[in-house]
Parts: structure tokens; sequence; C-alpha cells
């Protein structure tokens, strides 16, 4: 059987099983397998694959049909143009979480400053790591309570050339930060925010996914308050907090700090927000993706 044959029969396959993009993830598994690229596929159309390749192939694309996430089938997934190494202890890192990678440049526009900077359930690093990378000069903590999650992001971090600058903690929410982690300008956060309820509704995929890092069992709320209400403490003044959040929305905001503004992306649904220190006078804002000010250009 020949490259081009190959694609589209598993595509059809994929499409039956209900996968959102089926010729792509056909496409993604074979060069994968065959270490090549996607302009490789296209020239090598009509090259006839080996038995042995198409047994590989096969039982990749048995995994897929079952919906288990392409991300974990290949060890790999893109974020912020970078390739972060993944497997079922830790989340797929989502373009959704880039907003919060965009709002942090906004916030902080120079990054050749030094500043401090502290991510909340870091999972797979993805949002730590990418910090580190865009901000050569700073020092990012990362946080998770799953030492599993930590040691991938730790490979992560190596594999990135971050390790150097970033410090990490295992435990609880903000539970393992002691005075000598000092204070921070940045807090981030990509927290669980999926209700009880919407866990029954998600695509297969994400029921192989770590169910603590997806809900708090209960409005999706829980974790974003604790994070509100308690990380001001370890801001420096003047310091942001920036969170991720779903169609749960947004808690109340604490007295010590000030919504500055709420993420939106392309399609107008609310992604996150950022606070600010309520020591600073400012204005509140409202914008988001949709407008220029969080776009990535």
């Amino acid at each position: 059987m020949n490259i081009r044959t190959l694609l589209r029969e598993s595509a059809e396959k994929l499409m039956q099983a209900g996968c959102d993009a089926p010729r792509l993830d056909a496409e993604l598994l074979l060069m994968h397998l065959c270490s090549c690229s996607r302009t490789d596929l296209i020239i090598r159309a009509n090259d006839k694959l080996t038995e042995l390749v198409q047994a590989h192939f096969s039982s990749l694309l048995q995994r897929r049909i079952k919906r288990e996430p392409l991300a974990y089938i290949i060890g790999e997934k893109e974020f912020w143009s970078r390739a972060f190494y993944v497997n079922p202890d830790v989340l797929v890192p989502r373009p959704e979480t880039e907003h919060l990678i965009e709002a942090v440049l906004t916030c902080l526009p120079d990054p050749q400053q030094h500043y401090h900077f502290c991510d909340i359930g870091t999972g797979s690093g993805c949002i730590a790591i990418t910090l580190a990378a865009e901000y050569p000069q700073t020092i990012v903590t990362a946080m998770d309570i799953s030492a599993a999650s930590l040691k991938i992001a730790q490979r992560n971090a190596a594999t990135l050339n971050v390790t150097a600058r970033i410090r990490w903690h295992q435990g609880d929410m903000l539970q393992p930060l002691t005075a000598e982690d000092g204070l921070f300008d940045i807090i981030i956060s990509n927290p669980p925010y999926v209700t009880a309820s919407e866990m029954y509704e998600l695509e297969p995929e994400l029921s192989l996914e770590p169910r603590h890092a997806l809900t708090d069992e209960s409005n999706g709320l829980k974790f974003l308050t604790t994070i509100l209400q308690n990380a001001p403490v370890y801001l420096k003044q003047g310091g942001y907090i920036i969170v991720e959040t779903g169609s749960c929305g947004l808690p109340s905001t604490p007295p010590t700090l000030i919504l500055k503004q709420e993420i939106y992306d392309l399609a107008g649904l609310l992604r996150g927000a950022i606070y600010q220190h309520a020591d600073l006078p400012f204005k509140t804002l409202r914008l988001g993706c949709r407008n220029s000010s969080l776009m990535r250009v």
C-alpha cells in the first residue's frame, strides 16, 4: 500500500470514529512513525510502505480510533511553537492556554527585564517553561501537586534549556511557597475549572487525561477562588495574577485585587482574566483577544 492510499483509508476510519481532524491525525501519526515532514508525505505519496511500517501504523491508528489523545500517542504537543513531551500524567497543552502567555507579554512587554514568575499547577510545564524561554533574565517558580507531573515538566525544561532558571515545588496550590521564594511580578495558573456536570459532556479524549487537573468536582470556581483570595500576599506591589477559565466564569474579585482585563478568544468566549494588586490605581478594562491588545503578532 502506498502513502496516499494509507492516509485516505485511515482518515475515513478516523472520521467514522468521530475524530475532529481525521486527515491531519492520520498524517501526524505517519510523520511520527517515519520521522518525516508533511512535505515528505506529499512528495512520497506514491511510495509503497513496508509491511512492518503498515503494521506499526495500524497499531497507532487503533489507539487513535479508540480516542486516545493524539499527543499521548506521539508523545508530544506543540505549545507556543515549542514541542513539549506529554503522557497521561499531564494535561495536553491547548491553544487556549497560549492566551495566558499573550497576557504576560502585554503586562510586561520588555523581555530583558529581571522578573520572578510563579506558575501554579504547572503540569507539563508549558506555561513556566515558555515564560522562562521568552524572558531570558527571569526566574520562574513552578508548582504542582503531582510528583509525576513535575518529572515531566523537568524533562521539558531540560530539553528546552531553561532548567537553571526554574525552581520546582511539589504541593497543593500555594502551600509550597515559603519566605525564601520572595514576591512575584506575576502569578499565573491554568487551574482545574471544568464543572463536575460538564465532565460528562466532554469529548472522549478527555476521559484519558488526569481528572484532577481538569475539574474541581464542583462548580469550577473552587481553585480560581483560592488563587484570587490567597495569592495577592505573594505579589510585588503592582504585580499581576493571570488565570485561565472556561464556562464557569470568574469568581468575585477580592478587595486586594482589581480586575484589569478579561481575556476573550476570537470566538468571543471568556478564556481568562488579568488582575493587578489593588495598591495601585488604574482603570478597569474589558478587552480581549478579539481586540488588538492581546493579539499575538
